[in-house]
């Protein structure tokens, strides 16, 4: 049988070199770029893996669940881990960052996330860009969720692995990922006798056999659908323009906190602050006695088709999340998200007013 998405003709290195310098330009970097070939996890463990070691001494930003795994990652590469652990209903700030410098001098590697997808938050990056840039520490973000739907810009704000992921504001593929590299990156991987080397999680590699050859010729075949796919929701943002794409966003999660804190019975933002908040995704925290997870099953009942979740671990007793990312992020998802947890709240016997959460969230939708 055929099918347009057979035989295709084989991905060329200058048609992957071009993509990667789209992915570039939309993180506003002149730095090396690199798309790996698997989902974020891939470059955000080999990132790690490749700069830091037994002489390391990282701060480790939790403020989530990933922050949880960068710092396991780093412990098992040898580094001495310092984690400031930030209540997950709000940021880290960059006077904790910078107070973490005044009692940990010797800090040379600070991992962060940009926008926690699972807990709503959003740390300000530029802030603690400038902290970490004052201190000489090697700066290690993930971007993944962040990406698309507020500012990454690496070379601002002095960020030496910036890895991103497609999947959610972007509105594209899972299947790749890519990160941006700093000369500094470069050589502390170069440095390290530790780093991955022929290896799928080897940054040296790519930066050997691919960037310094000129990207003339590819490590491997590449994961060509998913590159097309890449290629193409990089086409979309660069039509409909980043800021009006990062503007949707914004409106959605506006939208969303706006409806949550009038739709009564109990329910409220579970990030308290609007500043901290995400625009990727909006958590919600649920009533005392109301278990998250049982509350979004009865509204996906009512319609399977929305971007509800419960919170993961612990946390889907409590939380519920309404993921409006990339093609999610509309008035149209929001306004059924609101209605579908308002009458399952309903259900429980709480007293709601959807109406008056859907008059207060189209307000906010600006």
């Amino acid at each position: 049988m055929t099918h347009p998405l057979l035989d295709l003709a084989p991905l060329s290195a200058a048609r992957f070199a071009e993509i990667e310098d789209r992915v570039a330009r939309l993180l506003d970097t002149r730095q090396d770029v690199v798309i790996m070939q698997g989902e974020a996890l891939l470059p955000l463990e080999g990132a790690i893996r490749g700069t830091a070691g037994p002489g390391t001494t990282a701060l480790n930003v939790i403020t989530g669940p990933y922050g949880q795994t960068f710092g396991n990652w780093l412990r098992d590469c040898g580094a001495k881990v310092i984690d400031l652990v930030v209540p997950f209903h709000t940021a880290v700030t960059a006077e904790e960052i910078s107070a973490a410098f005044e009692e940990h001098p010797e800090i040379d590697f600070v991992s962060l996330v940009h926008a926690e997808a699972a807990t709503g938050n959003t740390n300000p990056v530029a802030e603690i860009g400038e902290v970490v840039r004052r201190r000489g520490a090697l700066f290690y973000l993930d971007a993944v969720a962040s990406v698309g739907a507020e500012p990454v810009l690496p070379d601002a704000w002095g960020v030496d692995l910036c890895v991103i992921g497609a999947q959610k504001a972007m509105g594209g593929p899972a299947g790749v990922s890519a990160v941006s590299v700093s000369a500094r990156a470069w050589e502390r991987m170069a440095a390290n006798p530790g780093a991955p080397r022929r290896s799928y999680l080897s940054l040296l590699d790519w930066k050997e056999r691919w960037i310094d050859g000129g990207r003339r010729a590819l490590l491997h075949a590449p994961a060509q659908l998913e590159m097309l796919a890449l290629e193409a929701c990089v086409e979309r943002i660069e039509a409909d323009g980043l800021e009006t794409v990062m503007a949707r966003h914004r409106s959605a999660a506006a939208a969303t906190r706006a409806g949550a804190r009038v739709l009564g019975g109990g329910l409220e933002p579970y990030v308290h602050e609007d500043g901290a908040a995400a625009p990727v995704a909006t958590t919600l925290r649920t009533p005392a006695g109301v278990v998250a997870s049982e509350l979004v099953s009865r509204a996906l009942s009512l319609d399977p088709a929305l971007p509800l979740a419960a919170g993961g671990g612990a946390l889907a007793a409590e939380m519920i999340r309404v993921n409006h990312y990339g093609a999610e992020a509309t008035w149209e998802v929001v306004r059924g998200c609101l209605a579908g947890v308002g009458a399952a709240l309903a259900e429980t016997g709480a007293a709601v007013d959807v109406e008056r959460a859907l008059r207060a969230a189209e307000d906010a939708w600006s």
